[in-house]
């Protein structure tokens, strides 16, 4: 069972960028899909986007256009999601996931191994 850790948030400036890591234990991350979720105050949990079990990148995926690009590094057995722009609305408590399965998905019912999350706060 694969196991993540959230870290990489804090309080930063609205216009700015941020890259939130999350580090896999008991099990390599080369073999999961990726996903990232944010819950801000009063919401629902809000997928934010996945990253496929070989791709490295979202950077260039037509689909995964914005703001937020997912990436990983299999050596570091880590993953990323890096927010651009950052604005007032992004502020929230964000936590990664693991899925096996090989399509899409944004239910986090399908994802397992979740961390504690980590709070970006962004300032106007």
């Amino acid at each position: 069972q694969v196991q993540l850790v959230e870290s990489g948030g804090g309080l930063v400036q609205a216009g700015g960028s941020l890259r939130l890591s999350c580090a896999a234990s008991g099990r390599s991350i080369r073999n999961y899909r990726i996903g990232w979720f944010r819950q801000a105050p009063g919401k629902e949990r809000e997928f934010v986007g996945t990253l496929a079990r070989s791709s490295m990148s979202t950077k260039n995926v037509d689909s995964a256009k914005g703001r937020f690009t997912i990436s990983r590094d299999n050596a570091k057995n880590t993953a990323y999601l890096e927010i651009d722009n950052l604005k007032p609305e992004d502020t929230a408590v964000y936590y990664c996931a693991a899925t096996t399965n090989v399509t899409p998905t944004t239910n986090p019912e399908d994802y397992y191994g979740w961390g504690q999350g980590t709070q970006v706060t962004v300032s106007s």
